[in-house]
């Protein structure tokens, strides 16, 4: 791959200081003399009007006057100044620019100064980092241009953060604990360069361990989400939000007045694979822990400790941090009956008696670890007589060591356990002042497991082998209301959009008189219900709109003209079609659940889960996830609610039909995907038994989408792509199939690699692999399909399905071109499969908007270069290295 783009902001080799100052107090002076006192090893240019000479390096009026080549330009002048600074620095040639300078954008006139200058560095192709911000720091390669005044530690955590005075306070904690950074990077209001490029260029940051986000809000959420999937499958990412209630989610459907932005954001976070904290202390102490390589299975904790007060006091944390204390098994439980003194708890927390000695602590935590039922040991030392702490804290640290298991110790008091406390940070185990912070950092750490899980969830707009939905009968109903002026679909036009995604409704029919509705009650079968039909009146309930389980005529005409007349009374400016007739449905052992969409202006759609019925708004029980959805995260969802904990079997209530209920969650998630005019929906209540599920009644609300919106633009995280599925004929005969590559394909694709021969494999991997690695299988088999493509031939034959070849593109961080990929098995060469697959790879990079295909052949391939030829590449000498020729087609 090419440098990436940013690489001239991030990692200069000459920097120009338009604003340069001998100034005491400037911020000219602060950031020049930052770049001259952190040792920088490139180029320094001031540039100042009115002085010839900055601190004794001499001064120019102008970028334009350097004569050498500039990568950045660090601007600390006022906001009037900046058009035409960005004007000499586009004819400078230099690429990116720094607004090292907090601006007053609240005024009429710098806003549109601002934007000026916006305009300008579009038009010369200049990134711009700010304005207001800190500035940006590199420690690890003595770059400081920021205007702050403190120490900076270099190290392997990249800190990026929305808030000057959020950074100072984060870098000043770090500096008092020992913390350093690989980069400090401050966004301030992100005119231009924002969070998701930031991300990209940091996942290639071999200086990097580790990335700490501070997030005010995203202008970006497909490229932030994107660029923090690529960033948390191979790097430790904690993220801490600001202004988590500022961004209320609104809308009228009950689904949107349940969900608040934090909670939308939290969701984000959680299918990104990154972990949420909510103090800086945390945010730190999680990325320490995260980048030791600390992980744990589960949530279940073990605690031991010499004082049974300080462990029920962690027990208690636990409890209140959602942490579960393990249950000890018989055969641990025998263990340490006859280890331990009689008096011991028995149970979890364990407490092994105050005199415990250095092997008694050890026998006790050594039986935790290897128990199948904990994941994770918490242990607690209390200074009492007989105890010895450094004894105690060396077996522990070996303990660490044996464990795949992580363990969090506790020495209590201050002076005595003084020395346990430097050991233990001298040999990087997880320790804490109190037990409550470390059970903290377990529950942290469980919740980052879980959010790994999601992240390697790609599911597809049409998930499984299920019935394909009628989408075109869907838009059809849409378009109708839209014809008519509405974004409200009555109940019946929201029940015919489920219906054609295959999601079971009650039928619904429309009568206008309450002669038509005793035609249709005949037919149906009493007893009925009586609905208001009105695009205008979401809760029918509010007017006085519904009338259930009606048994005769008379009673149904007497309703049809009450119903009627309150809605009048109640809302006589409502449009009103007449009154929809449904069967009464009624089942003994239903529970009442509400699946609903609502939208949020940074991540777009989001489907809830929870209580339905009247409860809804007084349980304010639900789930959220970002779409697509697949199995897995159809059943996360259900069970992180109140109302999931009742579907099963309890008393004389048989469970629920959870793979129907979990049917409509998918169909629901297919709406999302292929219906971008989605923009809220209530299903409530969806009435759901042994017997299976049906929608009650339903909501939807529509929004024209944006005209120049690509295939799923709508959604912040890009579906598989299944319409990429095709089926083929190879030369010899043989039936094929070209998909994109799913995470489930790891297997079969470690397997292709293995089979291929020795050459093969050199060729491909320029190296003597035999397999893949493990983080190279993940980099290959879990895609992000906005940035990057993988398409698999496969075949099935009698042990399953078999890959034949993989073509694959990566997308360049400008999104402009791509670097291309192909692999064929050995004894499927010569049978066309070189020509099919690139064929299907020309399409989906066409499809990406992407305009040229790059990649690199060994000279010696002649098939290789043969194809190109034939693919309409033009092949040309390396010009570094003369066993490679470079290929490259526009697309």
């Amino acid at each position: 791959m090419r440098p990436h783009y940013l690489t001239p902001l991030f990692s200069p080799r000459s920097v120009a200081v338009v604003g340069a100052s001998d100034t005491p107090g400037s911020i000219g002076q602060a950031v020049f003399a930052n770049l001259l006192a952190g040792n920088f090893q490139g180029k320094l240019f001031p540039v100042n009007l009115n002085h010839k000479v900055v601190a004794g390096i001499p001064a120019v009026a102008s970028v334009r006057q350097i004569n050498e080549p500039v990568d950045i330009a660090v601007v600390v002048t006022a906001t009037r100044t900046l058009p035409a600074i960005m004007k000499d620095c586009g004819k400078k040639g230099i690429k990116a620019v720094l607004l090292a300078k907090e601006f007053a954008d609240s005024e009429q006139l710098e806003r549109e100064i601002i934007n000026e200058t916006l305009s300008i560095s579009r038009h010369f192709g200049i990134r711009i980092l700010g304005p207001n911000v800190l500035g940006l720091m590199r420690p690890v390669a003595g770059f400081n241009a920021s205007n702050y005044t403190s120490k900076v530690r270099p190290g392997n955590l990249a800190l990026v953060s929305q808030s000057s005075a959020l950074c100072t306070a984060m870098l000043d904690w770090a500096d008092s604990k020992g913390i350093g950074f690989s980069s400090v990077i401050s966004v301030g209001n992100a005119l231009d360069v924002g969070f998701g490029e930031i991300l990209d260029y940091l996942v290639a940051d071999n200086f990097t361990q580790g990335i700490l986000l501070h997030v005010h809000h995203i202008h970006d959420a497909r490229r932030f989400m994107s660029a923090l999937r690529a960033a948390a499958r191979t790097k430790p990412v904690v993220v801490i939000k600001s202004g988590r209630y500022e961004d209320a989610v609104t809308g009228v459907t009950h689904s949107s007045n349940l969900v608040e932005s934090g909670d939308v954001f939290d969701a984000a976070l959680a299918r990104a694979g990154v972990l949420r904290v909510d103090t800086i202390a945390q945010l730190f102490t999680a990325a320490k822990v995260l980048a030791a390589n600390y992980r744990v299975g589960g949530k279940r904790l073990a605690i031991v400790t010499n004082g049974i007060g300080p462990g029920v006091l962690a027990a208690d944390s636990a409890y209140s941090n959602r942490v579960e204390l393990a249950k000890l098994s018989d055969d641990t439980l025998e263990l340490l009956n006859g280890v331990l003194p009689r008096n011991w708890s028995r149970g979890n927390p364990l407490d092994i008696i105050g005199d415990a000695s250095p092997a008694r602590f050890r026998t006790a935590v050594k039986a935790c670890l290897d128990d199948p039922n904990v994941d994770g040991v918490m242990v607690i030392f209390t200074p009492q007589a007989g105890t010895d702490h450094l004894t105690t804290a060396q077996l522990m640290i070996g303990l660490q060591r044996e464990s795949s298991k992580p363990l969090f110790l506790s020495w209590l008091g201050d002076a005595k356990v003084s020395e346990s406390r430097e050991l233990f940070s001298k040999a990087k185990c997880a320790h804490f002042r109190a037990p409550e912070y470390g059970i903290e950092v377990f529950r942290n750490l469980a919740a980052y497991q879980r959010n790994q899980q999601l992240l390697l969830q790609t599911p597809g707009p049409l998930e499984g082998k299920r019935a394909d939905p009628d989408v075109a009968k869907a838009r059809k109903v849409i378009a109708a209301a839209a014809k008519d002026g509405r974004e409200i679909l009555s109940e019946r036009e929201s029940k015919e959009v489920l219906a054609a995604f295959h999601i079971p409704v009650n039928p619904t029919k429309l009568a206008r008189s309450a002669h038509e509705a005793v035609k249709l009650a005949d037919k149906i079968g009493y007893p009925v219900v009586l609905k208001i039909d009105s695009p205008d009146i979401i809760y029918k309930s509010d007017v006085g709109g519904v009338e259930l389980n009606i048994s005769n005529e008379a009673t149904l005409r007497e309703a049809f003209d009450g119903i009627i007349r309150r809605t009048r009374q109640a809302r006589p400016e409502a449009r009103i079609d007449g009154v929809s007739v449904q069967p009464m449905r009624k089942r003994r052992f239903a529970r009442e659940v509400m699946v609903g969409v609502t939208h949020d202006e940074a991540f777009g759609p989001v489907i809830t889960f929870g209580a339905g019925g009247i409860a809804v708004e007084v349980m304010h029980d639900r789930a959220l996830s970002l779409p697509p959805l697949n199995d897995y995260l159809v059943a996360s969802m259900i069970r992180h609610t109140r109302i999931g904990q009742l579907l099963g079997a309890f008393k004389n209530l048989p469970a629920v039909d959870q793979d129907e209920l979990a049917d409509v969650l998918l169909h629901v998630s297919e709406m999302v995907c292929e219906l971008p005019e989605l923009r809220e929906m209530d299903i409530n209540p969806l009435i759901a038994d042994e017997q299976g599920v049906i929608a009650l009644d339903a909501r939807i609300i529509v929004c024209p989408p944006r005209p120049d919106l690509k295939r799923y633009g709508h959604m912040a995280i890009m579906p598989y792509p299944s319409h990429m599925v095709v089926c083929a004929k190879l030369n010899d005969g043989t039936n094929v199939m070209v998909r994109p590559v799913r995470p489930e394909d790891a297997d079969m694709q470690q397997e292709f690699v293995r089979n291929l021969s020795e050459e093969s494999r050199y060729n491909r991997y320029l190296s003597s692999i035999k397999q893949l690695s493990q983080s190279m299988l993940v980099r290959f088999t879990q895609l992000d399909y906005d940035r990057e493509m993988a398409l698999a031939m496969t075949r099935e034959h009698k042990d399953g399905e078999e890959m034949l070849a993989v073509a694959r593109f990566i997308t360049d961080p400008d999104n402009e071109g791509c670097e291309f990929a192909l692999e064929v098995a050995d004894r499927w060469q010569g049978k066309g499969i070189g020509y099919l697959l690139m064929s299907a790879l020309f399409d989906a990079a066409r499809e990406q908007g992407l305009k040229v295909m790059r990649g690199e052949v060994l000279a010696g391939n002649k098939g290789m270069l043969k194809l190109m030829h034939k693919l309409g590449f033009s092949v040309e000498p390396h010009p570094e290295d003369r066993a490679l020729t470079m290929v490259s087609k526009s697309l």
